[in-house]
């Protein structure tokens, strides 16, 4: 069994550890508790795992955001998975910080790497892990929002969060979508 699991964000160190490169950070944090590394590749940082009986090729797009579809889509056919067998973990405005939802499909719901990847690959049918980051922003200043780094008193449930995200992807692989979403759905995450 095979999956493909993308982190969503932008290459580059301005961006790092930013709100919207959440997913890199969950991707980072998954192949680094399983001691994997990450390796430049073709339209994307790679790093492949294999536990469980599992094979995970790990993706963070060297794309930008907005074109991350193409490096999704280009590792989806040269590995020959189906939309089904892949994970794609990206930052969410609508859900406050403390929670996360998995989906098994679902709209972009405006968001841009979401959007490019669907336009690429035909489909909103694939699981998706939402990370909420909540929206404590003033109007019109969303996109400084999502780009801006995390506030100190933020950071501790940004990293528990992580580690749940990291587990998430664990249950999704060896146990299903169904006991994943059961797990981490309804739960609200605090310190």
């Amino acid at each position: 069994m095979k999956f493909l699991i993308v982190g969503l964000g932008n290459p580059g160190n301005e961006y790092a550890h930013t709100r919207h490169n959440i997913g890199f950070d969950v991707v980072n944090a998954f192949v680094l508790k399983h001691k994997g590394q990450f390796q430049v590749s073709r339209l994307a940082y790679l790093a492949e795992i294999k536990w469980k009986g599992k094979t995970f090729i790990c993706i963070c797009p060297t794309t930008s955001m907005n074109l991350s579809g193409k490096a999704v889509k280009y590792w989806m056919d040269k590995e020959k998975l189906i939309p089904g067998e892949i994970l794609v973990i990206l930052d969410d405005i609508s859900l406050p910080l403390n929670k996360l939802r998995l989906r098994p499909s679902g709209s972009d719901g405006g968001h841009n790497g979401l959007k490019s990847l669907q336009e690429l690959i035909g489909t909103k049918d694939y699981p998706k892990l939402r990370f909420g980051i909540g929206n404590d922003y003033p109007k019109g200043f969303q996109s400084e929002y999502v780009l801006g780094k995390w506030k100190k008193e933020e950071e501790p449930l940004v990293k528990l969060k992580i580690e749940k995200a990291v587990e998430t992807i664990e249950t999704f692989a060896t146990q299903g979508i169904t006991t994943a979403m059961n797990k981490v759905n309804n739960q609200e995450f605090s310190l």
